[in-house]
């Protein structure tokens, strides 16, 4: 039979449409029995030796085939990194099947905190214990039979690497898209260092669980902000798993609505108390506070203004008389992490002793300061509507402060009381709203807001939830920052040329509670002449979040091992954006962001030629053992060494991607893996023992030819585990009744399952005379007409209710389909009269009218 997209040269190539079935060389030794640990030895060197998985970066149709790099643990590989690069590895040797020239690269994600707690946890300093998980990796990872070309590997430890990781940074700065503010960060007091706040869990840090405290501290920060809108925007076409888009879409957090201006009111100068109308006017001396909502149109129930803590305008407008209760509060506010302060259910809060005008009523309304709201998010002040958010109703109620009803369901009007916060508005209408009472809420927002435009009080906006990255780390295991600080040039950054700014080998690298890096301490690092005026400077001891390492590996990997580019131009044209993206959904998030900023940021330098890097991107599920998830307190933690010593990495490889769902993971069960094994037993005894004389069968052959189908279809898919019950049902129809299968049987069936296990296979293509790597042979094609069944299952219903299904030929007419029923005992006992009418869909449905 044809194979179809093999390479040129290749017996399977569709030029070559004379090709016969292969038979195994005339007097080759009959193997007796499958031995893993021989085939998978025997084809790991084979394939060093022959550079079967070496990239030519010109061959024809070129397919990327990602994988997310691990970190590199001292515990070394675990099993769910072997299922993730499993269902990458697989996807890419079919591509690779299929004609493509398939880039399939690796690399260790190796900096950042992980690695340095481990280090000083047990004595040994991370320049030596680094390599050292390193190579334990690969180890594991050349066992595993990953197609990678590990002439392009990346290590982000590697100077080599994190000189243009460093370069990265300066891309930024020039483009004035890096750049250093004081900002409140979460402070984990162990691990000594700032925390993102996916970093934090319930106030505590998610590695030590120390509670975590609020720090005031310099920082650098990339402005991913200002890509925001291009990143929610790209969301709406790109090819990527929809819980992970709408992850991204969560976190951007859009949001349009308007700005308002509240007037302050000056002691001095404004007479009056709360619930007073006093002038809205605001001059040129008056203090503002600027309050971003998604609901102006509820600002006529709004009777309190609420700050943040760090809010600048709460030092502006604390009373004296309140001033210490105030500073206390926000001393208090302080120590709290910020994650903790969005979940904490308990409302605190103290009155300023000032007041604001409310300018669509004109009323004095309190000031308070509330740790509930963030400085992070909008202008760090809100106006608080208590009859209609839950969060401004509690602290109502707790402070004893005003709560009107401004919006009104169908069947409520003004006066109808409320027992909580009205918040399931889509069909309200306003009320005790001047002259927008009865208008509907979507028009309410739009009117309301032209309205208060118009008095200069409001302004249209749309915001984000989205913060500016946060790059800094007071750490020492990581690419030093490459900035330095000079009295008389001020910041200056280190000139490409001068590039990596190489970490040093730092023996005393544990960091302190001061804030600062571990490499200030280090004097022959930290001051070093001025590149512009030869003065003597201070480095940046800082060193980048890891995020930044990994935010654009797959941009380097094409281009290893030039070393005089961080990604060569032509190159990078050629193989970029990625083809297929596989990792974990617990980076649907930031890495995933992180990497579509930074090729942005690329993109309109002209660096890359694509806006987002990845085409496609899937992520993969989960393993748990024996229904629980692994830990090492559980002691159910699976070591692929020893299961690959067991059962061979072929049958550990197939069992993974078999056990469920790729995208949703499975669960690993000892008992199941034997099935597994004894499938790749039989496929090695149906190649041993082929006949290549006489005809194939012929039910035999069209269960082939669905099988090439469902496989070739599901592959693509990432149905791993169904394409691999469909071989196992085509196993299983070979070798009915023991019987002794046609070499034509076999021999598709060897490359519709080498993604899976490819030692075996290619072991198995050898025996039956295959030339080269059966990954160079193409993917069997399939026949169509040899595929499609005889007969069919036609659904039979009797007044439009179905009543089963019979088996007729597929061209059978409506009598005789209608025959056929009658003489179905299970059917026919639903017709108890004449028909009235018969309607008939051919291939698909008989409808009896009686």
């Amino acid at each position: 039979m044809p194979f179809v997209q093999g390479h040129a040269g290749s017996p399977f190539h569709p030029d070559n449409t004379a090709m016969t079935v292969p038979l195994p060389p005339a007097g080759s030794e009959e193997p007796i029995g499958y031995d893993p640990t021989a085939v998978e030895a025997k084809w790991r060197a084979r394939w060093t030796e022959r550079g079967t998985n070496a990239t030519d970066l010109n061959g024809a149709r070129p397919f990327y085939q990602l994988m997310m790099f691990p970190y590199p643990s001292a515990e070394g590989l675990h099993i769910g990194n072997l299922y993730a690069f499993t269902g990458n590895d697989i996807h890419g040797r079919y591509q690779r099947l299929q004609g493509h020239t398939v880039l399939e690269p690796l690399g260790y994600d190796a900096f950042g905190i992980h690695s340095e707690n481990f280090a000083l946890k047990i004595g040994v300093h991370p320049m030596e214990l680094i390599p050292r998980n390193v190579a334990n990796f690969r180890r594991q990872l050349d066992r595993a039979g990953l197609m990678v070309d590990w002439r392009r590997a990346v290590d982000t430890t590697d100077p080599a690497y994190y000189k243009w990781t460093q370069w990265v940074f300066l891309k930024l700065y020039e483009r004035g898209l890096a750049y250093k503010k004081n900002a409140a960060v979460n402070w984990c007091p162990s691990c000594k260092t700032v925390l993102a706040n996916e970093q934090v869990v319930n106030g505590a840090c998610e590695r030590c669980h120390t509670v975590v405290e609020q720090r005031a501290l310099e920082q650098w920060f990339f402005r991913i902000t200002e890509y925001a809108e291009r990143l929610l925007r790209n969301l709406d076409w790109i090819d990527w798993s929809e819980s992970t888009r709408m992850a991204q879409r969560n976190w951007l957090g859009r949001s349009e609505g308007a700005e308002l201006r509240f007037r302050v009111l000056d002691p001095l100068t404004d007479a009056g108390s709360a619930g007073v109308m006093v002038s809205q006017e605001i001059t040129s001396g008056s203090t503002v506070i600027n309050v971003f909502t998604t609901r102006p149109d509820t600002i006529f129930g709004a009777t309190y203004l609420v700050l943040a803590p760090e809010h600048p305008a709460v030092e502006q407008v604390t009373t004296p008389d309140q001033r210490p209760t105030v500073e206390a509060y926000r001393e208090a506010a302080r120590k709290q992490d910020l994650v903790s302060r969005q979940v904490n259910k308990e409302k605190t809060g103290v009155f300023t002793g000032a007041y604001a005008v409310n300018p669509a009523t004109g009323e004095m309304i309190p000031v308070w300061t509330a740790d509930y709201v963030l400085m992070g998010y909008g202008t760090g002040a809100i106006m608080a509507v208590p009859g209609h958010d839950e969060r401004d109703f509690e602290f109502a109620q707790a402070f004893n402060l005003p709560i009107v009803r401004v919006v009104a369901a169908p069947d409520d009007d003004a006066s109808t009381p409320l027992a909580a916060a009205y918040t399931d508005d889509a069909d309200g209408r306003l009320v005790n709203s001047g002259h927008f009472d009865g208008v509907a809420v979507p028009d309410a927002k739009r009117q309301v807001t032209e309205w208060l435009t118009q008095r200069g009080a409001a302004k249209p906006v749309t915001t984000f939830r989205l913060r500016d990255w946060c790059v800094s780390r007071q750490r020492y295991w990581g690419p030093p920052i490459p900035i330095i600080y000079c009295d008389a040039c001020g910041t200056v950054p280190v000139p490409e040329k001068d590039l990596p700014v190489v970490l040093p080998n730092v023996p005393d690298y544990k960091p302190d509670d001061s804030g600062v890096s571990p490499l200030a301490r280090h004097e022959a690092f930290y001051h070093v002449p001025c590149p512009r005026c030869g003065r003597t400077a201070r480095r940046e001891t800082d060193v980048s979040d890891t995020f930044l390492d990994s935010a654009w590996y797959f941009l380097r990997y094409p281009s290893v091992p030039n070393d005089a580019v961080p990604f060569d131009a032509e190159t990078t044209k050629r193989w970029l954006p990625v083809s297929t993206y596989i990792g974990g959904n617990e980076h649907a998030v930031l890495h995933l962001l992180y990497a579509r900023f930074i090729n942005m940021v690329m993109f309109d330098a002209g660096l890359v030629p694509t806006e987002e890097p990845f085409v496609k991107f899937r992520a993969h599920g989960m393993i748990i053992r024996d229904g629980a998830k692994m830990s090492k307190s559980r002691g159910n933690v699976v070591n692929p060494d020893a299961y690959m010593d067991q059962w061979g990495a072929d049958t550990v490889r197939t069992y993974l991607m078999f056990i469920g769902p790729f995208e949703e993971g499975g669960d690993f069960r000892d008992q199941s893996i034997s099935g597994v094994r004894r499938f790749l037993d039989r496929l090695w005894a149906s190649v041993r023992d082929a006949k290549g004389t006489g005809e194939p069968d012929g039910e035999v052959m069209r269960k082939l030819h669905q099988t090439i189908r469902k496989v070739g279809n599901d592959i693509p898919a990432l149905s791993y585990n169904t394409a691999i019950a469909a071989m196992m049902e085509y196993m299983n129809a070979l070798r009915r009744g023991e019987r002794v299968p046609h070499v034509a049987e076999v021999t598709p069936l060897v490359p519709l399952v080498a993604p899976f296990a490819p030692h075996i296979a290619e072991e198995l293509w050898e025996m039956l005379g295959g030339a080269g790597s059966v990954f160079d042979a193409g993917w069997p094609a399939v026949d169509e007409a040899l595929a499609r069944e005889d007969a069919l299952e036609l659904v039979v219903q009797v007044n439009g209710r179905t009543r089963g299904k019979v088996s007729v030929p597929r061209d059978v007419t409506q009598d005789a389909a209608f025959a056929a029923v009658q003489g179905d005992a299970a059917l026919a006992k639903f017709l108890t009269g004449a028909p009235k009418k018969v309607i008939f869909v051919p291939g698909r449905l008989l409808n009896i009218v009686l």
